[in-house]
């Protein structure tokens, strides 16, 4: 098992990993909207956090040898059920390969974002 960093994402908010490979399998931890470069999460609406999340996803699958192509399963994670189309256009964007998903709605996400969102990839 072996654990994957990259500076062009957020570091992790706790004792977690950006993502781990396992065998032929890349797991990343649900990414949320904080650019990188600045720390913060700059912006206020559902598709400029869906954007900034999806960059973050890019970046990890990246480093550990994946991409959102070869993504299996996804599980996503909305502050608000009403922002789900708005979602889905961003999202559709970038996983055109349809992996499998499941997206729900919780209470409070952490920074107080609007989305999150893991991934289960082939390396």
């Amino acid at each position: 098992m072996n654990k994957v960093y990259t500076s062009n994402a957020p570091e992790a908010l706790g004792p977690y990993s950006q993502a781990v490979v396992t065998g032929n399998m890349v797991f990343t931890s649900g990414q949320i909207a904080i650019n990188p470069a600045t720390n913060a999460v700059e912006a206020t609406d559902i598709q400029g956090q869906t954007e900034q999340v999806m960059k973050n996803l890019g970046e990890v699958l990246k480093e550990a040898g994946s991409s959102f192509d070869k993504a299996v399963k996804t599980t996503c994670f909305l502050k608000n059920m009403s922002d789900f189309a708005a979602f889905n256009e961003v999202y559709g964007k970038y996983f055109s390969s349809k992996p499998a998903r499941s997206c729900v709605a919780v209470k409070e996400l952490p920074k107080d974002v609007l989305v999150e969102v893991e991934v289960i990839a082939e390396v």
